[in-house]
């Protein structure tokens, strides 16, 4: 059963799974579970996409109870109305802290046109575990706050892997290396991107929406095992301005595994 995190008479917002196909596309490959049929089964009634997140992905979906509300949802997102957090964890320590990728991409066709994209990054947490792989006897990698102002496709994985610090267990733009190193040595399966929190005004009374969707059991565990606390939610939107500890030049040291 699919965990909802927020439902009225408008929308719905989903805790959405990574691996949970959202709808049926040729990108999706051979499956035949789609969460958007879940959630409709679920409810007993008609659902529809106010937007998207790539399969791999996992956290805060909106869908709506109309095709009006979905209308005005997809709105927002397009006037880049929603304010989009998202928890990602990245091979290498990004420097600076925090900056921005400004760095147009294509859509889902690599040889389509290229539109402006721009994603905000802040380094929160940092670790060098001490396993060897290549030339080097340790490995580094960092927990990194991503917000992306547009939304092309696969934009935050795209950004992070053009400034050589890839998403963590991404098989189309990592690195095939560090994703075995996750699966063998931390028992990770999955990509490290999670869509944490969302902002944004409901459709039908204007009310400032906060929204955050809390991680899965695989995802929590390794920030736990690296001792990664989460920032606090941050009542005023604004970006944190203290990094979490160990942030800067004193990372964790993990365990010899």
């Amino acid at each position: 059963m699919l965990e909802i995190l927020h439902q009225d008479d408008a929308l719905i917002a989903v805790n959405k799974p990574a691996g949970l196909a959202v709808h049926r596309s040729k990108m999706v490959g051979n499956t035949e579970e789609f969460l958007i049929d879940q959630l409709r089964e679920q409810i007993g009634d008609s659902v529809y996409l106010a937007h998207r997140l790539d399969r791999a992905t996992s956290g805060v979906l909106l869908v709506a109870r109309s095709k009006e509300v979905a209308a005005a949802l997809g709105e927002q997102f397009m006037g880049r109305a929603v304010r989009k957090q998202y928890l990602v964890v990245v091979r290498g320590w990004p420097d600076p802290l925090e900056d921005v990728i400004d760095y147009p991409l294509p859509g889902s066709r690599e040889t389509g046109p290229r539109r402006e994209a721009r994603t905000h990054y802040q380094r929160l947490a940092s670790i060098e575990v001490p396993i060897e792989l290549g030339r080097y006897p340790q490995q580094r990698y960092a927990l990194v706050q991503a917000e992306p102002e547009s939304g092309r496709f696969r934009q935050i994985r795209k950004h992070l892997a053009h400034i050589h610090h890839p998403v963590i267990g991404d098989c189309q733009h990592g690195r095939g290396d560090h994703n075995r190193l996750y699966k063998q040595h931390f028992g990770c399966h999955r990509m490290l991107l999670h869509a944490w929190r969302l902002r944004f005004a409901h459709p039908l009374n204007g009310a400032s929406m906060q929204i955050e969707a809390p991680l899965d059991r695989e995802y929590t565990a390794l920030l736990e095992r690296f001792g990664w606390p989460l920032p606090p939610f941050d009542e005023a939107g604004s970006r944190p301005q203290d990094p979490l500890p160990r942030a800067v030049g004193t990372p964790a040291k993990l365990p010899t595994c």
